[in-house]
Formats: C-alpha cells, sequence, structure tokens
C-alpha cells in the first residue's frame, strides 16, 4: 500500500485497542480542545458500520454520511463535511451499513487518499477498536496516533499488542514494497516467536533482518528511533493509575525498541457521564472539569 504524499494538514488518528476505553469521547473533546486554540479541526468518525461521534455533539441527523462517499454515492469527500455549534470544528459523520467496516482494498486505497487531501490544521480520524488492516492502515497514515487505553493490566496488554501488530504491519508492506520476500517470510516467523524464540524481541528480528538485508534493517532501526507513541490511560482514578502506562513503556522498550513514547492520563470523572447524557462534549458542559483540563493538555502536546 502506498502511502499519500503529506500536506500541511495534520492527520491524528485516536484508537482504542479494545471496545469501552472511552475512545470516542475523548476524541469528540479533542477536537474541540484543538479548536479552542485556534485550529481549524475536521473530525472524522471512521468507526465504520457502529458510528456515533456524530451523537456527541448532540447532532441526531445526518444529511451525508462516509457511507454515501464509500458506496460512490457521493463524488467529493468534501461535500459530506458538516460544520458543528463549535468555532472552527466541522465533521464527517462516519456510517451504519452492515458490512461497511470490511472496505475492499481499492476503496480503502481511495478513502485513505481523500481523508489526506482534506484541507484544515487538523484531521482527526476516530477509528473503530481493534487491530483489524483497516483500522491500523488508517493508523498508518496519521502522523501522530493516541491510543486510549484504561489501567486495568488487561487493557495496558491489549495497547501492548495493537502497537506490536503496526509495527508489523508497517514492516510487512514496507519489505512488500522492496519485493523482499525472503523478509515477509521472516516477519510470518516473528509472529510465532515460541517456535522462533530468537526473534521474540525486535532486536532479535533486526539481527535477523540484517543477515539478509543491511538496509531494511537499518531503515526499521531508523522507523523504531522516531517512532513516538502517544498514549492516553483513561478514566485514572489514582496516582497509582495515572503510573500504570509504565508497565506499557517497559514493554514497548524491552520487546519492541521503543525507546520514547508520551505517557498521558485522563482522570475519571462523573462530568463526563452526565455531559453524555445531555448529548453534550465535555469541554462544552464542564469546561473546568478535570477531564476537559486533561484533554486540553493533550491538544497541547499535539500542537508542539
Amino acid at each position: 500500500m502506498a502511502l499519500p504524499d503529506k500536506n500541511d494538514t495534520k492527520i491524528v488518528a485516536i484508537v482504542g485497542p479494545k471496545g469501552g476505553v472511552g475512545k470516542t469521547t475523548i476524541s469528540a473533546n479533542l477536537a474541540i480542545a484543538l479548536s479552542k486554540l485556534g485550529k481549524n479541526v475536521i473530525a472524522v468518525d471512521l468507526d465504520l458500520g457502529a458510528s456515533n461521534l456524530h451523537t456527541l455533539f448532540g447532532i441526531r441527523e445526518t444529511k451525508a454520511s462516509l457511507d454515501d462517499f464509500v458506496l460512490n454515492k457521493i463524488t467529493n469527500l468534501p461535500d459530506i463535511v458538516m460544520n458543528t455549534d463549535v468555532n472552527n470544528l466541522r465533521i464527517i459523520c462516519g456510517g451504519n451499513i452492515p458490512g461497511i467496516a470490511n472496505l475492499h482494498y481499492n476503496k480503502k486505497l481511495k478513502l485513505i487518499r481523500n481523508l489526506s487531501q482534506l484541507k484544515s490544521d487538523f484531521v482527526l480520524l476516530d477509528l473503530g477498536a481493534g487491530a483489524s488492516s483497516n483500522v491500523v492502515d488508517f493508523l498508518i497514515i496519521a502522523q501522530d496516533g493516541v491510543l486510549v487505553t484504561t489501567p486495568e493490566v488487561p487493557s495496558l496488554l491489549n495497547a501492548y499488542s495493537f502497537i506490536k501488530t503496526l509495527i508489523f504491519r508497517r514492516l510487512a508492506l514496507h519489505f512488500k514494497q522492496i519485493e523482499q520476500k525472503e523478509l515477509i517470510e521472516l516477519l510470518d516467523k516473528a509472529r510465532d516467536f515460541e517456535s522462533y524464540p530468537k526473534l521474540k524481541t525486535m532486536e532479535g528480528l533486526i539481527e535477523a533482518v540484517r543477515s539478509i538485508n543491511v538496509a531494511a534493517a537499518n531503515s526499521i532501526r531508523n522507523f523504531l528511533t522516531n517512532y513516538k507513541p502517544i498514549v492516553v490511560v483513561n478514566r485514572a482514578r489514582s496516582e497509582k493509575d495515572a503510573d500504570t502506562g509504565k508497565v506499557l513503556q517497559n514493554l514497548m522498550n524491552q520487546y519492541l525498541s521503543i525507546k520514547s513514547s508520551i505517557i498521558l492520563s485522563v482522570h475519571e470523572d462523573t462530568a463526563v457521564g452526565i455531559a453524555v447524557t445531555k448529548l453534550k462534549p465535555v469541554l462544552l458542559a464542564a469546561p473546568r472539569s478535570l477531564f476537559a483540563k486533561d484533554i486540553e493538555m493533550i491538544a497541547q502536546v499535539l500542537v508542539r
């Protein structure tokens, strides 16, 4: 999959390795936080087949959605961009047609290409839960990826598995692009690290790749050096909860050779539930809440 050329728009993908971690709530409020910083923002609901981002903005009915674009009912993606009641913030509503999440490869490329050509300071992609190839590929086109997890150990492990899947997907695409079948086969072996224990860590994989293709090994090292995932530990109830992101950080360092990452936390806050029942974003319903302050901190990280 050839990645599109980058323009001045910064694409940020928000992903939850599993459902129920508060990903969409964070996406909606992060879009508002960026708009409050004077940035033009387009929030895109890419939770295909189960979209609900628009409801958090109090939008009950939509004239057009991604369904219409994917099914070729509408030719130009900008034609389905909707205004919201928030200054500088627009939205592309997702679809709810059964099966739409399983995009045909060519349709996915078309959507990726058009998303990359949207004109705005920020394009925020609210991705579906899980680590399907669609979710990972949409994350790959983003300059920043924000992984939302919760303090519980299973959720943290899901986040680690997602990051590993993302890295392997990027490597597979690269090896395919340089037509290195032997490296693709090596990557398949690394997925079965119980049978191939020397490939359990990224360091082991890099050394194995180096024995076949030095340039490819150097490109992996360069990618890992520059890759800095942003991990948000949501619903932190204590300082201990907020620090659980360090567990994930240690796993990434030990097994994936990712030396640098940004770990942030968002407080558990009753203001979130109250705002959701009102179909109103927290940053509008309770702008002084702990949740709002934490989201504004994430926005500051993204604009640096």
